[in-house]
C-alpha cells in the first residue's frame, strides 16, 4: 500500500470504530436501564442467562447501528478531500448524534411503554400517535418519570463529549488515483458489511433477524425483550402490511381438517344443553380496562388471605354467575380486544384493527344480531375518533354509538377525567339511561376507561376506595363500584331480568402484584364471567376459555343457527364433550416474539419454525422450567392445531377473507 495512504487509512477506520463503539455503550446503558427498570415483569437475571442474551443483544444493536448510522460509516469513508474541511466535519457530528437521540428517547420511552403493554414498541404504536390526548398523555409521562428524563439528557450530553474525544489525526494527503480507489473500495466493503449487519449474517442461508429471532437468546419468553433495542424494532415492522407466514399445510383439506374458522351451528352435533336457552335476551358486554384476573380476592384468596377485594361487587357477580376461571386474553393492548369480542378475530404481531385487511367484510356479533331483529349499540366514555374503538365497532357491524361528544351534549363538561374521557361512574349512568329508551332487544358494548394510566380517581373518591398494592388498583376498585352503581339503577328497569350481562377484561392490567401474574400466561389472565338475573347460567368452569370463544358462545346461547365466521369455539358446546373437553379446549395469544397456545395442561411457545418453550402448568405454575430443555416433547396433535389456525389466520388476512362463503 502507498505509505502515504496508510496513515489515512488507519485514521479513518479507527476514528470511525471508536465512533461506533460509543453507540454501542450507550445501547448497553440503556438495556441496562431497561431491565433494572422492569425487573418485576422480566424477572431475576441468573449467571446462566448472560451469554446468551449477551450474544443476542450484540447481534440486534449490529443490526440497529448498521440501520441508524450506515450513512455516517459511508461519509466516514469516502475519498473526498472535502471531509477536512468544518462544514463536512459538521455534517458527520449531525449524522451521528441524530440517530444517537433517537436511539436514546426510544429506548426509554420503551422503558416506560414496556411496563405496561409487555412489548417493546414497534411502528403498530404510531398508528395512534395523533391522537388528541396524545401530547397530554406524554407530558404526563414524562412529568411522573423526571428521572427517566434526566437520564436522557446526561447520556445525549455524554455522547457529545465522548464523540468530540475521538478527534481524527491531522493527515496531509494528495489525491489522486490511489487515494480514490482504495476510499472507493473501502466504502464498498463498509457496505456490504452494513448489509451483513443489518440482516444478521452474510450468508445466504440466513434470512435477515426479526424481532422473533430474540427468542433465541433467552431462557424465558420475557427476556427476548431484553435482548431488543430500538430503533431496531420500529424499522423492522414497518413493513408490517406486508403480510408473510409458513404454509405449514400445503393441502387446504388436510388444513380444514385440523382447524377451520367456519362455523355450522344448525348440525346436530353442535348442539348442547343450552343451546338457544338465552335466546330473545338482551346482551350486554362490559370490556372492562386492565381487570387482571389478580385484582380480586374472590379467585385469588391465597394471594390476598382474608383482605378486602378490589372487586366486590363483581366478586358477588361470580358466585351466582357462569365463571370461566382460566380466562384468557387474546391480545396485549386495548385495540386488540374488539376484534377478539366483537369478531372472534384474534391480534397477534400487530393489532388486527390497523390492518388494512381490518376494512374488509366482517359479520361480526352486531351484523349477526342485527339481522335477528337486536338494536346494536356502542358505548365508550373516550372521543369518537379515540383509539379506533367506535371504527371498529361499526366494522363488526354495530349500527349504534355513544361517546364522550354525545355525553356531554346532554350532560356538560364537568365529568372528563381530563386524559381519556368522562368518568366510568356517570358514564355508566348514562348508559343505563339511555338502554331504558332504545329499543328491545338490545345488543350494547361498553369499554370502560377509568383503570387506564395514570390512574387517578375521581376527586373525593381517593378516601373512600382502598389504595391498593399496585397503581392501577385503587382505580379499578372506583370502577367496580361504577359497576355496583350501575346494577342498582338497572335492576328497577323492565329490562334487566331478560338481559345476559358479560364481562371481559380487554388485557391484563401493566401493574401486577403475584408472582403467578408476573409468568407469562399468568399475564393474559383475566376476569371473564356471564351473569343472568334470573340464574339460568351458572357454573364455575375450571377449563381454558378465551376472548375469542365470547362470539360464538353468545350465538350459541341465543340460538344462532346459520353458518358463521370465528377463531373461536362455542364453550358450551366444547364443554358437552366431557371425554374430550380438555384436548379441546385453548387459548392463543402473541408474546414477546412468539405465540403462545395455552391448554388446561400446559403452555408452549413458538416462534414460527418450533416449540422452543413448554411449560408443565399444574407442577410449574410459575413457568421456571422449560421442559423443552430436559427433552420432553409437545404434543403433536396441539403443535399440528395451532399452526393451522396460524395459517388459517395469515392466509385469510391476506386475503381479507372473514366471512363464510
Amino acid at each position: 500500500m502507498n505509505e502515504r495512504l496508510r496513515p489515512w487509512l488507519h485514521n479513518s477506520i479507527t476514528v470511525l470504530a471508536w465512533r461506533l463503539l460509543i453507540v454501542y455503550a450507550l445501547l448497553f446503558l440503556l438495556r441496562v436501564i431497561f431491565y433494572l427498570l422492569n425487573t418485576d415483569t422480566l424477572g431475576p437475571m441468573t449467571r446462566a442467562e448472560v451469554p446468551a442474551l449477551v450474544r443476542g443483544s450484540l447481534l440486534f444493536d449490529t443490526a440497529g447501528v448498521c440501520y441508524c448510522y450506515c450513512l455516517f460509516t459511508v461519509l466516514s469513508l469516502l475519498p473526498l478531500r472535502a471531509r477536512g474541511r468544518q462544514w463536512y466535519r459538521r455534517l458527520l457530528f449531525w449524522t451521528w448524534l441524530v440517530p444517537g437521540i433517537v436511539i436514546v428517547l426510544t429506548n426509554l420511552a420503551d422503558t416506560v411503554y414496556f411496563h405496561y403493554a409487555k412489548k417493546r414498541v414497534t411502528v403498530d404504536e404510531l398508528h395512534f400517535a395523533d391522537n388528541d390526548n396524545t401530547g397530554h398523555i406524554l407530558w404526563k409521562a414524562a412529568g411522573e418519570n423526571w428521572y427517566l428524563v434526566l437520564i436522557a439528557i446526561v447520556l445525549v450530553w455524554g455522547m457529545v463529549r465522548l464523540y468530540r474525544l475521538v478527534k481524527p489525526a491531522p493527515v496531509r494527503i494528495r489525491s489522486g488515483w490511489a487515494f480514490v480507489l482504495t476510499g472507493s473500495l473501502m466504502t464498498l466493503v463498509s457496505a456490504v458489511l452494513l448489509v451483513g449487519g443489518m440482516r444478521g449474517g452474510l450468508s445466504h442461508a440466513i434470512r435477515p433477524i426479526a424481532m422473533s429471532n430474540a427468542a433465541q437468546y433467552a431462557l424465558s419468553p420475557a427476556k427476548a425483550s431484553v435482548v431488543l433495542s430500538n430503533p431496531f424494532c420500529i424499522l423492522r415492522t414497518i413493513s408490517n402490511k406486508k403480510i408473510s407466514y409458513v404454509r405449514y399445510f400445503p393441502d387446504e383439506r388436510e388444513l380444514a381438517a385440523r382447524f377451520s374458522p367456519c362455523r355450522y351451528p344448525a348440525a346436530d352435533s353442535l348442539r348442547h344443553d343450552r343451546f338457544g336457552t338465552q335466546r330473545g335476551k338482551n346482551i350486554l358486554i362490559f370490556v372492562l380496562e386492565s381487570f387482571s384476573y389478580e385484582h380480586s380476592a374472590y379467585l385469588n384468596p391465597e394471594l390476598y388471605k382474608g383482605e378486602a377485594s378490589y372487586t366486590p361487587f363483581l366478586d358477588s357477580l361470580m358466585r351466582e354467575g357462569y365463571l370461566f376461571r382460566r380466562g384468557y386474553a387474546n391480545g396485549r393492548k386495548s385495540i386488540d380486544a374488539l376484534p377478539s369480542v366483537l369478531s372472534s378475530i384474534p391480534s397477534f404481531k400487530t393489532p388486527f384493527v390497523v390492518t388494512p385487511q381490518s376494512l374488509g367484510e366482517t359479520r361480526g356479533l352486531g351484523r349477526l344480531l342485527g339481522e335477528e331483529g337486536y338494536s346494536t349499540w356502542f358505548f365508550n366514555g373516550s372521543e369518537n375518533k379515540s383509539m379506533g374503538f367506535v371504527a371498529y365497532a361499526k366494522l363488526s357491524g354495530v349500527e349504534n354509538a355513544r361517546t364522550r361528544e354525545d355525553y356531554e351534549a346532554k350532560m356538560g363538561r364537568r365529568d372528563y377525567d381530563g386524559y381519556w374521557g368522562i368518568w366510568d361512574g356517570p358514564f355508566m349512568q348514562y348508559m343505563a339511561r339511555e338502554l331504558d329508551t332504545v329499543p328491545k332487544p338490545f345488543f350494547a358494548t361498553i369499554f370502560t376507561l377509568s383503570s387506564h394510566h395514570p390512574f387517578v380517581v375521581p376527586e373525593g373518591y381517593e378516601n373512600m376506595l382502598p389504595e391498593g398494592r399496585t397503581k392501577v388498583q385503587r382505580p379499578v376498585a372506583y370502577t367496580d363500584r361504577s359497576l355496583r352503581d350501575f346494577f342498582d339503577y338497572a335492576r328497577r328497569q323492565p329490562w334487566y331480568e331478560n338481559t345476559l350481562f358479560v364481562f371481559t377484561a380487554d388485557h391484563v392490567s401493566s401493574e401486577v402484584y403475584g408472582d403467578e401474574s408476573k409468568a407469562p400466561t399468568g399475564n393474559s389472565h383475566i376476569i371473564f364471567f356471564l351473569y343472568t338475573p334470573d340464574g339460568s347460567l351458572r357454573g364455575d368452569d375450571p377449563h381454558v376459555a378465551q376472548q375469542i370463544d365470547l362470539m360464538p358462545t353468545l350465538l350459541g346461547l341465543t340460538g344462532y343457527d346459520k353458518p358463521y365466521f370465528a377463531y373461536g369455539q362455542d364453550i358450551f358446546e366444547i364443554r358437552a364433550d366431557s371425554a374430550r373437553v380438555s384436548e379441546r379446549a385453548f387459548a392463543i395469544n402473541y408474546l414477546n416474539e412468539s405465540f403462545q397456545w395455552i391448554t388446561d395442561s400446559t403452555a408452549m411457545f413458538f416462534d414460527e419454525h418450533e416449540v422452543t418453550h413448554l411449560f408443565d402448568l399444574e407442577r410449574d405454575p410459575l413457568e421456571r422450567h422449560n421442559l423443552i430443555e430436559q427433552g420432553a416433547e409437545p404434543d403433536t396433535a396441539q403443535v399440528e392445531r395451532m399452526k393451522a389456525l396460524l395459517q388459517t389466520y395469515y392466509e385469510r388476512l391476506e386475503k381479507s377473507d372473514f366471512v363464510v362463503r
